[in-house]
């Protein structure tokens, strides 16, 4: 499924400029601009290769500034925006058509009579950028005149000129750098033509998305070099970037034709895996953005699989993984990658808690999440239904034990369960252990200590998960089994009989907290439930008022401390993140829940039907982190997140099979 846009769609620059496409390497490396092909965010580049996958992501390809001559007339491709506000120049108004043909931007530009293709795409594997130009019809040949703008930072950082000494060396047809010493050299060429050394810093480019979140909005970039080459009508050209010393046979076509059989291959497994539900045409293009999670702790093909959490700015986290774990690689066909994740997973389980992140190459593991635990052992109960593999469940058990036995007689931050409901308690103050973990420097925005609701559905659900995958491997699974009877017996007291619905924590410090929120639909969606249908009808009747389209809202509107719009400094945007933002990732439990209650598939996958349309804004083919509460609900946060992606993928296959199983 390519996704096409012609002039209507982005013919304005506005509409060009906040549409952002993205390209990834399976190793955390990326590359992603704007349609325009202007940068307005810190995260925008061209390569940012991952030099400890999947961390270590540093930029050092930042754009391209494209100047094309067809006879007398000159033409740019390229648009930069600067601090004061000025673009120039003003390539997008060449943009005759953009697609993404599988994974891969294209830009037909119309250069007068001539028209010029341009894909930009990244070597699987490889921390390697091509950007080709192709004259698909011109009077004449065309001459380019390419200058390389580069840098060398962490990818949430930023420059100023003179800042390292880009050391260059002549490369055939290109040049290689050296920002620094120590630093990893990387090489700019292009497959014909000649190269010219300029060596001379751009001043202040305009970063707008960063000023929107009240962060450092303007940076330099090193102009090192000029490319040059002249194609002829038909003809082909490629520029690559590569970090390290790039293979002297670099052929972009082959790369390109590697890529098509990849995505072939990425489609062809999720046909196969969704062959008995037919889900919709889109689910496809979910699919591919799946795939753009997915990546490879090391640089040797044989690493273990992880799962990015979201781009432009997330790296492993614990609680996405394992929520996003069956959607992306379950539901697609990739049962493998899902038992390398569980398997490397299982070995960080330390006092029966799983890391909450991993923040960087080298970096001690954060553990500072009560659910990501328990989510692990929802991810291996689904793996194991859909593989029947004993063997890896053997392997993986160990760290189920430690995680329910742990947690049961206590562990970090008073995680313990109560022996008088058979409750988990979790909570100190200063600490987010739940996934509505904002923080502005000693504030917690949504503490929740106590007895979290979702946290003790997943309690409930672990237990009984653990009993019967214990009993699969000849385990004593009767400790489990009479734990899990006492969190059910527990859970009743959730109930808020004046309200129909749930409370969102109990015994906390201020008492039980009544408001609002949709961290209950977990006590209606998880396979194992501590409530009958009647309180899941209630439970997904009041969350349905959080609904909106493309996500469910994190807090009533009518409750107090509601925030609607998700925008400004850090600060102002932490304090509305889990206060009334919409989240996408919660899809999947609303709709699943909403089966579970009504048993109508048709109406469960109608809340997931306005992600199609999402797919062309945004995060061009992908599924936002998040949204707006308030109308008209504009797309916030990362422009791909695994979670989002993933649950909707998941609820997809669940609802199809029961749309399925009730139409035979």
């Amino acid at each position: 499924m390519n996704l096409e846009f012609g002039r209507q769609d982005i013919g304005e620059f506005v509409d060009a400029e906040h549409r952002e496409w993205l390209v990834t390497n399976g190793l955390g490396g990326f590359a992603s601009q704007t349609i325009a092909g202007s940068l307005t965010r810190r995260y925008h580049g061209l390569l940012f290769a991952a030099l400890g996958p999947p961390a270590g992501r540093t930029l050092m390809l930042a754009a391209l500034d494209e100047v094309l001559r067809v006879g007398a007339s000159e033409y740019r491709l390229s648009t930069l925006r600067w601090a004061d506000g000025t673009v120039d120049p003003r390539g997008y108004e060449n943009i005759e058509s953009f697609a993404l043909e599988g994974s891969v931007p294209v830009w037909t530009f119309a250069l007068g009579q001539a028209r010029v293709e341009k894909r930009i795409f990244m070597e699987s594997g490889a921390n390697v950028t091509y950007v080709t130009y192709r004259v698909a019809d011109s009077p004449q040949p065309v001459e380019f005149s390419i200058k390389a703008l580069v840098d060398y930072r962490g990818f949430h950082g930023s420059t100023r000129a003179e800042s390292m000494p880009m050391a260059m060396e002549e490369v055939p047809r290109g040049l290689r750098v050296t920002a620094f010493p120590g630093a990893v050299p990387f090489v700019i060429a292009a497959d014909r033509g000649s190269c010219a050394r300029i060596g001379i810093w751009y001043l202040n480019f305009g970063l707008t998305e960063e000023r929107a979140r009240g962060l450092d909005d303007r940076e330099d970039h090193f102009c090192a070099g000029e490319l040059a080459f002249v194609l002829a009508p038909g003809e082909t050209a490629a520029v690559t970037a590569a970090a390290g010393e790039p293979a002297a046979d670099v052929d972009a076509s082959a790369a390109l034709a590697r890529l098509r059989a990849h995505d072939n291959g990425v489609i062809g497994a999720y046909r196969e895996a969704s062959a008995s539900y037919s889900p919709p045409a889109f689910a496809e293009r979910l699919a591919l953005a799946a795939d753009q999670f997915v990546v490879r702790r090391g640089a040797s093909a044989d690493s273990p699989a992880a799962i990015i959490a979201g781009y432009h700015w997330f790296g492993e986290w614990g609680r996405d993984t394992m929520i996003a774990l069956p959607g992306l690689l379950l539901a697609t066909g990739r049962a493998s990658e899902a038992r390398s994740i569980l398997r490397t997973w299982a070995a960080f389980v330390d006092e029966g808690m799983l890391p909450n992140d991993f923040s960087g190459e080298g970096s001690t593991p954060s553990y500072n999440s009560v659910d990501s635990a328990l989510w692990f052992i929802q991810a291996l109960r689904e793996y194991h239904e859909e593989t029947g593999d004993d063997e890896t469940l053997r392997f993986v058990f160990p760290a189920v034990r430690d995680i329910l036995t742990s947690y049961r007689r206590g562990t970090r931050y008073d995680i313990h369960a109560d022996t008088s409901d058979g409750l988990l308690y979790a909570g100190v103050d200063g600490v987010q252990l739940t996934w509505m973990d904002a923080k502005v420097g000693d504030w917690v925005v949504t503490p929740r200590i106590g007895k979290p609701v979702e946290v003790n559905a997943l309690w409930h659900n672990a237990l009984v998960t653990a009993s019967r995958l214990a009993a699969v491997i000849g385990e004593d699974a009767s400790s489990y089994a009479a734990w899990a009877a006492a969190a059910r017996r527990g859970f009743s007291r959730f109930w808020n009989g004046a309200k129909g619905y749930c409370f969102d924590v109990i015994d906390g410090p201020g008492g039980d907290d009544p408001s609002l929120r949709p961290n209950q639909l977990l006590a209606a969606s998880l396979p194992e439930i501590p409530f009958g249908k009647a309180q899941v009808r209630a439970i997904v009747d009041a969350c349905t008022r959080l609904l909106v389209p493309c996500g469910v809202r994190t807090l009533d509107p009518s409750g107090p401390g509601y925030t609607g719009t998700y925008e400004g400094p850090q600060a102002q945007r932490d304090a509305a993140y889990h206060q009334g933002t919409a989240w996408a990732w919660l899809l999947g439990a609303l709709a699943t829940a909403h089966f579970r209650a009504y048993g109508d598939p048709e109406k469960a996958l109608g809340m997931l039907a306005p992600l199609e349309a999402h797919l062309r804004t945004a995060g061009i083919g992908s599924v936002s982190e998040i949204f707006d509460g308030d109308a008209p609900n504009s797309p916030r946060g990362c422009i791909a997140q695994a979670w989002s992606v993933a649950e909707a993928l998941r609820a997809y296959r669940m609802l199809g099979a029961k749309r399925s199983s009730i139409s035979r």
